[in-house]
C-alpha cells in the first residue's frame, strides 16, 4: 500500500483542488463595529438556483487513515467546514470516472477553516487529527448525494495510506 504524507494546507498548495478561509481567524475586507463581518471569504457555486443545504457530518477518528474509496459531484463544488479539530483531507484531481487514487494528495486543515472543492475533485470525509471525534459541516446543493454524487471503491492494491 502507497503511504501519502499529509501536509499542511496552503493557498498555492491546494490551488488545484479549491479554496479556503479561517472561519475562526478570518482576514482581508471587513465591516468593523461591535459585530465585525468579513463578506464572500468562500465562494461556491452551485448550479440550476438550487438551495444551499448545510448538513453536519461527525467523523470517528480511524486507526489507520487508509483511503479506500473516494467520491466526486459533476456539477457542483462542495463546502467542508472544520468545526472542531485539526482535520486530514484527501483530494484528487477530476478524471470523469476514472478512479486516480495515485494521484491522492492529503492536506492538514485547521480548526475552523471552510475549505471549498472544486467541482470533480475526489474525495471523502474528512478525518480528525487530535479528538476522537470530528464535527464538520457539509455544504451542498439540496440533495447532491442522492442525485450527483459518484462513489467508487479502490482495489486493495490502490489504496492508500495517509500519516502525519
Amino acid at each position: 500500500m502507497r503511504q501519502i504524507k499529509a501536509v499542511p494546507i496552503t493557498a498555492e498548495n491546494f490551488r488545484p483542488y479549491g479554496s479556503f478561509a479561517s472561519m475562526l481567524n478570518p482576514e482581508g475586507n471587513c465591516f468593523p463595529g461591535d459585530a465585525t463581518f468579513y463578506p464572500d471569504q468562500v465562494e461556491l457555486n452551485v448550479q440550476g438556483g438550487k438551495p444551499v443545504t448545510f448538513s453536519p457530518l461527525t467523523v470517528k477518528k480511524p486507526e489507520r487513515m487508509i483511503v479506500s474509496q473516494a467520491e466526486y459531484h459533476n456539477f457542483t463544488g462542495e463546502g467542508v467546514f472544520v468545526i472542531d479539530d485539526d482535520a486530514v483531507i484527501h483530494v484528487a484531481p477530476p478524471s470523469n470516472r476514472v478512479i486516480v487514487p495515485e494521484k491522492t494528495e492529503a492536506f492538514i486543515v485547521p480548526r475552523g477553516t471552510l475549505v471549498k472543492l472544486n467541482t470533480g475533485v475526489w474525495h471523502l470525509a474528512a478525518l480528525p487529527v487530535h479528538n476522537d471525534l470530528l464535527h464538520v459541516m457539509i455544504i451542498l446543493p439540496e440533495r447532491v448525494y442522492a442525485n450527483d454524487c459518484v462513489v467508487c471503491d479502490y482495489p486493495e492494491d490502490r489504496q492508500v495510506e495517509i500519516v502525519l
